[in-house]
């Protein structure tokens, strides 16, 4: 009998997470019945939905979340013993997975990665990838030539976003919270960035651009947000894929008429869940791999190892301590 490990939901979130939140406990794992297979982790996924989705959940669950592994066990066929799988099954070294049960984020076997690192099937690979992919493409709807601003730029889903656009003819700006991560973004080719926390957001995008904002990526949500929506041209798209300014309860920043902007200027924004697009799927999946297997999009990660360091993984990812995907290795 397999023994797992899983951390819960100790304590409600109260602010910014803490240790506190969370217990790690074991349990015996039952039995595998037909139509089940038994994952192993190898790597687990912190995002910051965590924090919002948890609130809506008794404590003593299980903390969420997708992972990486590999199939120990199997009584489905399209599971075989040795194969790479992702799966949204928690915070969990150990797991019996019933793909039936599973009405969105169904696990699934990882496509042939060739050299690349089994990891990127939470993130590039995933649904981190296809946030970006569908998310951009689909509402903001970016042409060439146009000028894309992305917030949250340097983390996981906004710097996929920036690669994107640059690969569909636009010019991009970021916005992030560092030197360091602003410099990565210059070298993914990013056509100008903002460290919204030394710069005026504000002069720095007139400065970048003058012309107006097309489309404006929102992963922040909250002042940043408003900012962009003034400097919008007329028609502009945005998509509300985040709001993590406001994940960690603190009071809402105050903002001016925040609908004066979609009527002088008729703007269109969309808020989304990747999920939208379950059955496309693989064709985010697949694209974004052919990007990376050319070169035109790349992927950094922030690996914290040790599943007994899930929290503080969690909790440096809230605080922004994360450039690109943030990944704890088991």
């Amino acid at each position: 009998m397999h023994i797992a490990k899983k951390w819960i939901y100790a304590k409600p979130f109260v602010d910014e997470p803490t240790l506190d939140n969370f217990e790690l406990v074991e349990e015996p794992v039952p039995e595998l019945q037909d139509g089940e297979f038994l994952i192993k982790a190898l790597y687990l996924s912190v995002d910051p939905y965590m924090r919002i989705y948890m609130l809506a959940s008794p404590t003593g669950s299980t903390m969420i979340g997708g992972q990486v592994g590999e199939v120990i066990e199997s009584r489905h066929a399209d599971f075989p013993v040795g194969a790479l799988a992702f799966a949204q099954v928690g915070w969990r070294t150990v797991s019996v997975c019933a793909p039936a049960s599973f009405e969105t984020r169904k696990p699934y076997v990882l496509p042939e990665l060739g050299p690349l690192p089994a990891s990127l099937g939470m993130g590039a690979l995933g649904t981190v990838g296809n946030t970006a992919y569908f998310g951009l493409l689909e509402i903001c709807q970016p042409q060439p030539g146009e000028t894309v601003v992305v917030s949250g730029a340097a983390g996981a889903v906004g710097s996929l976003v920036g690669q994107i656009a640059k690969i569909k003819g636009c010019r991009v700006v970021g916005i992030a919270g560092s030197a360091e991560k602003c410099e990565w973004l210059r070298e993914l080719g990013f056509d100008g960035v903002i460290n919204y926390k030394e710069e005026d957001v504000g002069e720095a995008l007139r400065q970048l651009a003058p012309d107006g904002v097309d489309c404006y990526f929102d992963n922040v949500g909250g002042r940043t947000a408003e900012t962009v929506k003034g400097q919008m041209k007329p028609f502009g798209r945005i998509a509300v894929c985040g709001t993590i300014s406001q994940y960690n309860g603190r009071e809402p920043a105050r903002v001016t008429d925040p609908q004066r902007d979609f009527v002088w200027k008729q703007l269109v924004q969309e808020g989304f869940s990747v999920h939208r697009w379950t059955d496309r799927w693989f064709e985010g999946v697949h694209q974004n791999l052919r990007w990376i297997q050319e070169e035109k999009l790349k992927v950094r990660e922030t690996v914290t190892d040790g599943f007994e360091n899930m929290p503080r993984a969690f909790i440096e990812m809230m605080r922004g301590g994360n450039v690109g995907k943030a990944v704890v290795k088991v």
